[in-house]
Formats: structure tokens, sequence, C-alpha cells
């Protein structure tokens, strides 16, 4: 493993959405890349109003090279659509850029990442909101909004308010589309997809 503390020396000088998509199947600034089968940076362009940041890539992601492929990304773009946020016009990507899992048998089991995983990809994320310069971030879930904001988020206490986040940029925290998918099988889908839908909302009318 590398001995690296984060992944600034893979991050590129002159950074280009190309340019990173590339560097970042090299990153070695943890040690998730040994099991993951790639890296995944994000899909969207350049320009786009609203940046929205996961936590990591899941199974589908990881073996697709896509963020947000998977039954999560299926409720994110349903609420996306319900805020009238052109799925196509916003830029999606991931505090942490490779799959962290536990094998059980044929399966891959999702496991949250560390705050050491959140600070080693950190580069990435400061690279990309410098390249995509979105009016408003939304972070999707606590360990997204430490990442961005660079402190501990109270999801309850904070979701659906414009908040100062770097820069001065807009940020909006929420939860994660994943969250309100457990939901389906337990009660409460229907609720915590509206509330959703409120947050993504919140962060639509910023700057329009």
């Amino acid at each position: 493993m590398s001995e690296a503390q984060d992944a600034s020396a893979w991050v590129p000088a002159r950074p280009t959405l190309p340019r990173l998509a590339e560097a970042v199947q090299a990153c070695r600034g943890c040690e998730l890349w040994e099991d993951a089968t790639q890296a995944v940076l994000s899909s969207g362009g350049p320009g786009a109003r609203v940046m929205l940041v996961g936590v990591q890539p899941g199974d589908q992601e990881d073996r697709r090279g896509e963020p947000f492929v998977g039954p999560a990304g299926g409720v994110l773009t349903t609420a996306l659509e319900a805020a009238g946020i052109e799925v196509g016009e916003a830029y999606l990507t991931n505090a942490v850029k490779h799959f962290r899992f536990r094998p059980r048998g044929r399966r891959r089991i999702h496991e949250a990442p560390e705050l050491r995983h959140l600070v080693a990809c950190h580069p990435w994320l400061e690279a990309e909101l410098g390249v995509v310069d979105p009016d408003v971030v939304v972070c999707l879930g606590a360990s997204a909004g430490r990442a961005v904001l660079g402190r501990r988020v109270r999801i309850g206490a904070e979701r659906g308010k414009v908040l100062e986040g770097p820069g001065g940029r807009a940020t909006v925290i929420t939860t994660h589309p994943s969250a309100v998918l457990r939901l389906r099988a337990r009660g409460g889908y229907d609720e915590a997809l509206a509330e959703l839908v409120a947050d993504l909302r919140v962060a639509a009318s910023v700057g329009s």
C-alpha cells in the first residue's frame, strides 16, 4: 500500500473533467483501490448548476464506472425529476471514489468509508468543485456533508437549509437516497421521498 496521506499527488495540476477521470484510476491515496474494480469519478459536465455529492460508489457503480446507477440512483433520479432538476444537467459525484466492501460469498457487502478515506479523497472533490463551479452543492448524507463542509453534520437539524459551504458556496444537506430506499420494506418510504424532494427543491431555488 502507498504511504501517501491523501490523493494530492495524483490530482492534475491543471484539472479538467477528462483529466480527472483519467488520473483518478491511478490514485493510491488510500488502500481502497486494492479491492475495487475501478475508481468512479462522476457524471455530468462543467457548468452544472447543481452538484450532488454522495458517499461512495456501490457495487453496480464499481462495476460500471458511473455514479448512482444502482437502486439508490433510481430513487435519486425520481427525486430530482420531482424537484424540477434535470438529471442530465446535474453533476453527480461521491466523496470517496473507490467502493469499500467486505466479501460474503459471491456478494460484496457495502461498508461505510471511514473519516480517513474522506480525508484522503478530498483533493479530488476540491478539484471537481473548481472545475464544475456549481451554484449549489447538495450533500447526500452525513458523510458527504462532512467531506464538503469539513465538520460533522446533523441531518435532522440541518437538512433543507441553504448553508455556507467552501468558498462561500451555497450548500444544502439532505439524506442519502439509499436511506430512503431502505424504507420500502419497512414503511415510511413515501414520506422520506417527499422530504428528499423538498430538500432538492430548496437547492433548485438557489440562484434561480
